[in-house]
């Protein structure tokens, strides 16, 4: 039987998490994190020196030294060549730490592999329909998610679907704010220049839902196949397809 629609009126903007959202949290775990921990090595080797690639190793270092977790491998005493950095990124990428600067070096690695055609993003079958559909019905489309904005670009440009890049009109990451901040979400619809209750925000993560919810913005819940959170207590709507969703642009 069909699920019951979820009827969301007067908006302006759909703002969308990615990961368990729009594509299998699996890609990202299974496929993307395990492919930057394979091409690390070799791809710091031959852009040692890089300009692009400084500015990361210097923050990069920076936070190794900052670090206090006792689990974390020793910090070197000084500067550290990016290939000298790679036990800290391995630790990093093991822990799912969503530090800005390591999503900008998973972003590079992925841009390679995109390119050459060993990556390929699988979103859910009802995506690119409901993001056509939402953007020729005059509605503005963002992504928020904790990869890095190139990261995210890149998985909407080498899809399942094409290049859904040209239906979206914002991007933002953790430079934006940590994920599960209302103050992150203020400054989002900040940005898009929309009042909050006329921003809905699809997400798989009670915490992020939460965080949106209080800045004001509408919320719905994605409950995906794999996703580690079902959402089944939580104060607002559940979907488990975006084609369930009616959505109402508000009045121009």
């Amino acid at each position: 039987m069909p699920a019951t629609p979820v009827t969301v009126s007067d908006l302006q903007a759909v703002v969308l998490d990615i990961e368990g959202t729009t594509c299998p949290v699996d890609f990202v775990t299974g496929v993307l994190f395990p492919h930057a921990v394979e091409a690390l090595p070799g791809w710091l080797q031959r852009r040692q020196g890089s300009p692009a690639l400084d500015p990361l190793r210097q923050q990069l270092l920076q936070a190794w030294h900052d670090e206090t977790d006792p689990a974390a491998p020793p910090a070197p005493a000084g500067d550290a060549t990016a290939a000298e950095l790679l036990p800290w990124l391995r630790w990093l990428i093991a822990h799912d730490r969503k530090l800005t600067a390591l999503k900008d070096l998973q972003g590079m690695i992925w841009a390679d592999g995109y390119a050459d055609g060993q990556l390929k993003a699988p979103l859910f079958d009802d995506v690119a329909p409901a993001l056509r559909r939402w953007h020729a019905a005059g509605l503005r489309l963002a992504v928020y998610s904790s990869g890095s904005v190139p990261a995210q670009q890149l998985l909407y440009g080498h899809c399942s679907d094409g290049d859904l890049r040209p239906l979206f009109c914002g991007w933002f990451d953790t430079r934006l704010g940590p994920k599960q901040e209302a103050m992150s979400y203020r400054q989002l619809v900040d940005a898009l220049d929309c009042p909050p209750p006329r921003v809905l925000f699809l997400s798989d993560a009670r915490g992020e839902l939460t965080a949106a919810a209080a800045a004001g913005l509408q919320v719905c819940g994605c409950r995906r196949p794999g996703n580690p959170d079902p959402l089944a207590d939580g104060p607002w709507p559940v979907v488990e397809t975006l084609a369930a969703l009616a959505l109402t642009p508000a009045a121009a």
